[in-house]
Formats: C-alpha cells, structure tokens, sequence
C-alpha cells in the first residue's frame, strides 16, 4: 500500500507530462490515502489547500472557507483557474439547481482537459457532492499543471527544476543540505536562507539556531506572509507536525512554488532597478560636467569682461614714471595672468569635445550652453581681448615716445627761457633810463652807438625767442600735463621782448635826437662793440649747442650728431681768428689811451662786454668741446649695447619661430597617420608634448631678452621679421594644438572603446578620411565626403531622387551647421553611431515598468525601496507627477522622465 509520502514523492520524482503519458492514476491512491488517514491529515491538507487557492483568489478580490463545500457551485473554481492561467473561461451559469453546479465544474475540467491533462476518476458530480477526495486530487493536478510543470532552470525537466533552484539558492548557507522536498526544509533554515538570499534585509541568518525548528519555521512563514505576500497556510499546531515529522511535502511545494514567484520578481526588479542606475548615472556625470563647464566658462568670459575695459582704456598719464608702471602692469598681466588663462580656455574646450563624446555614447543629445557660453563665444571674446591687447601695448609704447618726446622740449624750453630770462634781465630798466640828459657830446655818442650794439643784440636774440615760441607751441600740441605754466612763461617772455623792442625805438629816437647836438663818438669803441656782440652772441649759441640735449635711437642718429659736432670744431680756427682781432680793437684802444694821456681804466661807454668775459666764455666753449665729445661716444656706446640686443633677440626668434612652425607641422602629419593604432598616435603626441613643454625655457628667456629690449626703449629691430608677439601667438597656438590634438586622440579611443570598434576598423575610417581629404587641411568637403561614403559601401548612386534625400540626412548629421565641410570627428561620430548599438528612452521605461509592477507610474518608496539612496532622490526630484486617472498622491510620471532623459538638455 502507498503511503501519502510516497504518493507524493513519485508525484514530484517524475515530470508532469510523463505522469499524464504514464498509466499511473495517483488520483485514487491520494484519495484512499487521504481517507485511511483523514483523522491525522485531513485538516492539514484542506488547509494546505485552501491557504494556496486564497493566494491566487486574493487577486480577484475573493477567498474561500471550506474547500469541501466553496468549490461545488464550480464559480470559485472557474474563477481560480482564469486567475492561474490569465485566461478567460466560458460564462458560467448563474443558477442554484443541482444540474447549473454540473455545468460549471464541467466547464472548469474541460479546461484543464484543453491543457493537455487527463482527469481519471475525477467527474462534476463528486466534486458538486463534496468529495473531499476527489477535491483534495484535483487541486492537486492544478498545482502539478499551473505551477510545478512551468518552473525550469537551464533546460533541467520540472521534475528537477524547483529542487535544482532551491539547491543553488542555498548552497552558501551553512547547515542546509537540500536533497529533497521533506525531510531537509524541517527545521526550518532553508525557507529562512532562500528568503535571505534575495531579501537579506528582512533576517539575519547568523543569529538562527538549528535546534529551534518551530522558531525557524515560524520566522519564516511569519515574514513571507508579511513581507512576500505568501499567505501562511499552516497554523503554529500544524507547523509543530511539519517538524515533528519528515515535513509536509504538500505545504513544503506550494510554498516553495511561491518563494520561487517571489524571488523571480525580485530579480526582475533588481536587473531593471540595475538599468536604471546605470542610465541615471550616466546622467548625473555628464550633468556635473554640463555643470563645471557653465562655471569654467562664466569664469573666464567674466574675467574677459573684467580685463577688456582695463585693456581698452586710453586715457594717457601726465608723467613718464606713471606711464612706465602702466607698462609694468602689462608685463605683469602677460607674463603671470594671462598665461593661466589660455591653459583654462584650452581645458574648457577640451572638456566641451570630451563631454559631447560621452553624449552621443550614451545616446544622448548634445549639450547646449546657455546663451553667451558657447565655444564660439568664448573665442569670439579672447579674439576681442587678445585684439584690445595688441592696441594697448602700441598704444602704451607709442605714449612713452610721446612722452619722452614732451621731457626733452620740456627741458629744452626752461634751458632756453632761462638763458634769455637771464639775458633780458635788467634789459628794461636800462632802456627806460634818460642818462642821455646830461649827457655830454662823448657820452651821448657812446650812448647812442650802444643803443645800436643792443640793438644788433636785440636782433640776435629774436631767432631765441621764436625758438622759444616755438618749443611752448609743440608742447601745446602734443599736450604737454604743465603747458600751462610754459604757457604763461613763454608769454611772460614775448611780453617782455615786445616791451623792449617799444622801449629800443624809443630810446633810439631819443638818442637821435640828441645825436645832432653830439657828434663827437669814440670809433673805435664802437668797432669794438659791434664786433664783440656778435661774437659774444655765437659763443653762448655755441656753449647752448655743446650742453643741447639729445635723443636718439639708432648709431645712424649718433654719427649724424658726431658729423655735425666735427663740423663745429672746423670752424673754431676762424672764430679764434676773430676773437683775436676784437682783442686787437681792445688792446688798440688802450694805445691811444696811453698814447693821449687817458687814464687808465676805460670803460667803454658802447658795450658792456669785456675782455675778461669774452676770454673767459672762450675758455669755456674750449672745455665743452671735449665733453661734447665724450657724450657722444658715450651715446654711441649705448646704441651699439642697443644693437646687440636687437641682434641676440632676433637670432633666438630666427630659431623660435621656425622651430614651433615645425612643431605645427609634426602634429597634423602625426594626426594623419594610420600607419599604427590610436595609442602609437598617442604616445607620439605625448613626446611631441614633453619636447614642447622642455622648450619652454626658451620661450622665458626670450621673454627676458624682450623686457630688456623694451626697458632700454628699443623699439625697432630691422635684423628679424619676428616679433615678440608674434612668438607668443605662435606659442600659445602650439600648446593649444597639441592639447586640442590629443584630446581629439583621447576622444578617438573613447569612442572606439565605447562602442566596440576595433582598431582595424578605426584604421579603416582614418585611412579613408585621409584619402579624401584632398587638400590636407582636416575636412572634407560635400563631393569628396559623398565619394568616401559610396567607397564604404553606402548606397548613395542606384537611385538618382533616393541617394540625394539619403545623403541630405546624413549631411544633417554631420554638418548641422550647413558649413559645407565635415571634420574628421564628425565623420567618427557618424561611423560609429551606424555601427554600434545603444541604449534607448524605451529600455528605460520597461525597466521602471518592472519596479511599478507593471502600473503606469511608481511610487515614491517603491523609488527608494528598490533603487540605492543616491539614484532614488535623484528620480523623485526630477520626475513629474503622474497626471493620469486611478493614482495615488504622490503617483510619479517615469514614462516622461525617461522619455526627457534622451530629450533636449536643460543645460
């Protein structure tokens, strides 16, 4: 005779099609058992039983009492069996009698009939009777069809599959043996291990005890009741049975059966729950670099802003020294703020191309800056600064000319208005005097003939002070900070020269009118006078000449000024030829003197010149002379410094210049190659970078040399067509080149990893760019770009009107702008795109589906339950409330947050 166990155990040891195939019927075995044995397992199996069907009639808002009497209309049956199989039975019959009960089991068999079961000895009647038996065997045969028979795990039979899952699932935990469905889940530790594989948070399993069967058992039902939405289909009396005894395989299967459900939802939420993590923390990265690209940028095109005006301001200073730390400033500005700032603006390109790559891997859009922030702006705005920077620099240069220039007539103005001042001084009392009066005959002759030799002193110095005038008029124009104070200097002087020339015509009219009463005059004194104005005149023009003050810029300038120096010294032997013969009037009046009885110490009543003065000014003009001479050797010395400074700056630029053109032109031949893989490509440009950088010493020094240049104010350099800015241009274009290059490499690699193409095909698209690119400047154009893609295979000729509107679009995709060339990156991107696969908006929405449980939006714990803390509140603050009928508050719509995702960026 079978026992209940052994009827069960085969049940479980064969598949259910090789029982139905077989012609074994457990159905009358499961029945005599059940009533030999209805007085001990009765009540366990129908509650067994019953607790199973609840769990499934739960679904549809229902639950039965009595298995024996809830089945017998046959509602609840066919109502269970639509809920198991997601199927819809025929209508059932709405009436009381014995013969509409009939109908409705019937209806029910026949569908599990149609499932391919056989129902031997199983009919309408007894089941409408309340056969225990016969109730008791046909859930059974449900359960063996609807659950057991679709459990499978690698292609294992079902009479394996669900021993097979809970044997793997358990296999870690200690003091868990799984062999069978009876004795090895008894006390309990199993249910707990395979609830704590996939949910470890609802128990700790190290703290459980293997001699406290009844504890595990109730622990676990306990918390798949509450937890797992597994009714507990035993009391603690019944639980005590199961492990008390080999365990009930009954209760064991089913709830096995539902652990198993459970877990698989579980897994499904945790492989969707995973999808999104990953999605969303593709987001949240390129986000934060959307983010620090906005902050870099408004960074330096605000310090773009600040340092523009400063750059574009004109307004000239009065002073050389504050002029001179104006150029100082800028020194400062180019040598140690500007330079961190061309690396800045090169990173920030460099993050914008890295960022737009890690978009179109990720399938999403390509990101927008705000307004104003684009790449394009901010070259726009360095172009308007390093523009404003040129002007500055020839403006402060052309301002420190201009105010050398004022210094030098400045000085030159005071050393001429002090000389006349000093000449003029006393001019006027002499001219107001009448001492023509009482004057005698002599007296008044001598007084006129020297009224005619201030006269010829007078007209001498008018070439002074038109000079004078002259020098206050240059400094007017070129707006001198004190030609206030030469103005009115200058004006004091022709003031004066005004009044002396009125009060000499007065004099003269004066003395002309006392001339006819006097006729007496002394020649020779005259002689003397007339002769030794003048030559008193060209010697204090000479001693001006000799102490003149110069400025110059080349040796040419220098031995100009030395010529006309050496033209001065030929004429001395005829000015001391002069100086001796107004010697010999002086020396001939001494004679006659002597010779008539004079006394000594004549005054020469016509001028007041003396011997002495005259001998001590020639002395003087003697001893400048030579100190002309040392000034301007001393002058030449420093020009030829000068010249060696523009000779050593020009052949280090001679070398500097051509040395970075070479260098520009080694990165775009090492940026054509397809001789090697991207990483040669890149070490390359690794070395060709350390190559650039080490050269950096030169470039400060050549710095050095400039400062020099410009602080000895050599302005000029006629031995190189370099000059300093045009090196730092070049500089700064190389750095940015060979940062710019190696990040379009970086970029490469990046692109060919994520999306999995090989290095033969990355070859193959180089190879292929290259060659089309017929003028060898980087990009391709319309015609040539057409002709790469019919070379690779595009079917782009068959069809006239077809090939032209498929071209059009992929022209869309690589020039958005309509430029009508398309970049080497832009013919990657558009290879890649076709040959690799991507994640999508509809991926992502399946996946949040699973974790809703199939409903159309989510719920804020069940975010937070199934995502890491990180990724939840990420989801909750951005998604939009579900706006549909049926939701509960706080519902979230995570079909339009997904579907925004691969939508335009906010950014």
């Amino acid at each position: 005779m079978l026992t209940w166990l052994d009827v069960l155990t085969f049940s479980l040891s064969v598949s259910y099609r090789e029982a139905q195939q077989s012609s074994l019927n457990l159905t009358p075995y499961i029945g005599k058992y059940l009533y030999a044995q209805k007085s001990s397992w009765d009540s366990l199996f129908c509650q067994t039983f019953t607790a199973w069907c609840n769990s499934h009639l739960r679904k549809a808002g229902v639950q039965i009492e009595n298995i024996e009497e809830d089945f017998r209309n046959g509602l609840k049956l066919m109502l269970l069996l639509e809920v198991i199989s997601g199927e819809r039975l025929p209508k059932p019959d709405r009436g009381k009698m014995r013969f509409h009960k009939i109908a409705n089991v019937n209806k029910a068999l026949d569908f599990i009939t149609s499932k391919g079961v056989k129902l031997v000895s199983i009919g309408a009647e007894e089941i409408v009777d309340g056969n225990v038996k016969m109730t008791l065997g046909m859930i059974w045969t449900i359960i063996l069809r609807f659950a057991i028979q679709d459990i499978s795990v690698e292609e294992t039979s079902a009479k394996e599959g669900l021993l097979l899952w809970c044997q793997r699932k358990t296999a870690p935990y200690r003091n868990v043996n799984v062999q069978n469905f009876h004795v090895s889940w008894k006390d309990g530790l199993a249910f707990c291990a395979l609830i704590h594989r996939h949910r470890p948070d609802l128990l700790d399993y190290s703290k459980l005890n293997k001699d406290d069967p009844m504890g595990n058992l109730n622990l676990a039902f306990d918390i798949a009741e509450k937890h797992l939405d597994i009714p507990k289909m035993l009391d603690d009396n019944v639980n005590s049975d199961i492990a008390r005894i080999n365990g009930s395989m009954a209760h064991c299967v089913t709830l096995l059966m539902q652990l198993h459900y459970s877990c698989a939802l579980c897994s499904q939420a945790e492989t969707a729950a995973n999808r999104i993590c990953k999605v969303l923390g593709v987001n949240q990265e390129n986000e934060k670099l959307m983010e620090e690209y906005e902050r870099l940028a408004s960074e330096l095109l605000e310090w773009i802003r600040r340092t523009t005006p400063w750059l574009e301001n004109r307004t000239p200073e009065k002073t050389m020294a504050e002029m001179q730390r104006k150029l100082e400033d800028f020194r400062d500005y180019r040598r140690q703020h500007k330079p961190p700032k061309v690396q800045e603006k090169c990173q920030l390109e460099i993050n914008f191309n890295t960022l737009q790559t890690k978009l179109r891997i990720s399938n999403r859009p390509a990101f927008m800056p705000s307004e104003g922030k684009m790449v394009s702006d901010i070259t726009s705005a360095w172009q308007g600064l390093e523009q404003a920077e040129k002007g500055y620099e020839e403006w402060l240069l052309t301002e420190i000319r201009r105010l050398e220039r004022l210094d030098h007539l400045a000085e030159k103005f005071r050393q001429k208005a002090t000389n006349h001042e000093n000449w003029a001084s006393g001019k006027e009392l002499i001219l107001s005097q009448k001492d023509y009066e009482t004057a005698t005959l002599i007296e008044i002759r001598a007084l006129l003939r020297k009224h005619e030799a201030f006269e010829s002193d007078l007209a001498a110095h008018q070439d002074r002070v038109e000079q004078i005038a002259a020098i206050a008029q240059e400094l007017n124009e070129l707006d001198y900070h004190d030609v206030a104070a030469v103005n009115l200097r200058c004006q004091s002087i022709c003031d004066l020269w005004d009044k002396l020339g009125t009060l000499t015509q007065k004099r003269r009219e004066a003395l002309e009118r006392t001339e006819k009463l006097l006729e007496t005059i002394d020649q020779l004194f005259l002689e003397f006078a007339k002769r030794s104005a003048p030559f008193n005149n060209w010697m204090e023009g000479a001693m001006e000449d000799l102490q003149d003050m110069f400025i110059v810029h080349t040796i040419e300038e220098v031995q100009s000024l030395i010529a006309a120096h050496e033209q001065f010294k030929a004429t001395l032997p005829e000015a001391d030829a002069e100086r001796q013969a107004i010697l010999g009037i002086h020396n001939e009046v001494q004679k006659i003197s002597q010779s008539y009885g004079i006394k000594a110490n004549i005054i020469n009543p016509y001028s007041t010149i003396t011997t002495e003065e005259l001998l001590n000014k020639w002395d003087k003009v003697k001893k400048l002379v030579p100190q002309r001479d040392g000034a301007l050797q001393e002058e030449m010395a420093r020009q030829h410094a000068h010249e060696r400074l523009r000779r050593q700056f020009a052949a280090q630029t001679n070398l500097i210049g051509p040395w970075i053109q070479a260098r520009m032109e080694e990165i775009g031949r090492c940026s054509l190659e397809i001789g090697g893989t991207l990483e040669d490509q890149m070490t390359q440009l690794k070395q060709c970078e350390h190559v650039i950088v080490a050269y950096k010493p030169n470039i400060d020094k050549l710095e050095g040399d400039h400062q020099l240049i410009q602080e000895s104010l050599v302005f000029d350099n006629k031995h190189t067509n370099y000059t300093m800015e045009h090196i730092r241009v070049g500089w700064e274009l190389l750095l940015t080149t060979i940062a710019r290059t190696i990040n379009e490499i970086e970029t490469q690699i990046l692109t060919r990893d994520a999306k999995g193409i090989s290095q033969q095909q990355m070859n193959e698209f180089r190879s292929s760019f290259n060659h089309f690119d017929r003028k060898k400047n980087g990009a391709m154009d319309t015609d040539d770009f057409r002709a790469c893609l019919i070379s690779m295979g595009y079917d782009l000729v068959c069809c006239f009107r077809c090939g032209w509107v498929e071209f059009a679009r992929i022209m869309i995709l690589v020039d958005p702008n309509a430029t009508g060339i398309v970049s080497f990156q832009s013919f990657i991107d558009f290879m890649t795109r076709e040959t690799a696969d991507t994640d999508t908006a509809e991926q992502v929405v399946a996946s949040f589906r699973i974790l809703a449980a199939d409903k159309p939006y989510i719920l804020v714990e069940e975010l937070r339950r199934e995502l890491p803390p990180e990724q939840a509140e990420y989801c909750i603050m951005r998604m939009p409330p579900y706006t549909g009928h049926g939701a509960p508050p706080g519902a979230l719509d995570y079909t339009a947050f997904s579907t925004a995702l691969y939508g335009e960026s906010d950014l």
